[in-house]
């Protein structure tokens, strides 16, 4: 049986030491990289690249919403049930903005709430990184970095000796489970 390496992570006891290890890390190729912080360091959003998916599955449930908002109500307004009010024509749009705004927001939310989930990883009881147990000490005053696995330079052994020429404190693998 062989163990699953979920990553390789490196503590580092201030913050700037993650900060100038995580430049390097992107400087080196690496994309799958987290940070782990006990606050919000600003200078890591520019070291870490953005792997935000969530915003456009968002755009396309609103998109879908208000596809299908316009489509059931043309179908009804013109095709299904037509009806001549004060000389319009029967597809009209102002009347159906009221309808198309509220499956935009509702779609968008649905898809919001699922895409949260699905790219969360559920239904993970736990996140990986837990499985380490200095780990706790993140939300008091450590620090960590970790390069995923999926990555696509990512090599167990060459990573590990990457983030020790950083002069972390300790240098970890992650494991799946």
């Amino acid at each position: 049986m062989t163990r699953e390496i979920w990553g390789i992570a490196a503590e580092f006891a201030d913050p700037e030491s993650l900060v100038d290890a995580a430049v390097n890390a992107r400087d080196a190729g690496y994309r799958h990289v987290e940070a782990y912080t006990p606050y919000p360091i600003k200078q890591l959003e520019a070291a870490i690249p953005d792997r935000r998916a969530l915003p456009p599955i968002v755009f396309i449930g609103g998109l879908l919403g208000f596809l299908t908002a316009w489509a059931m109500e043309f179908y009804i307004a013109v095709i299904d049930y037509p009806i001549n009010v004060g000389g319009r024509p029967l597809n009209s749009w102002p009347s159906f903005i009221v309808i198309m705004f509220e499956l935009t927001v509702l779609f968008a939310s649905v898809f919001a709430f699922v895409g949260t989930l699905a790219l969360s990883g559920f239904p993970r009881p736990n996140h990986p990184m837990f499985n380490l147990s200095r780990f706790s000490q993140v939300s008091n005053n450590r620090f960590f970095l970790c390069i995923e696995a999926s990555d696509p330079i990512f090599d167990a052994k060459e990573t590990a000796d990457f983030l020790a020429d950083m002069d972390p404190v300790e240098v970890m693998e992650v494991d799946e489970d």
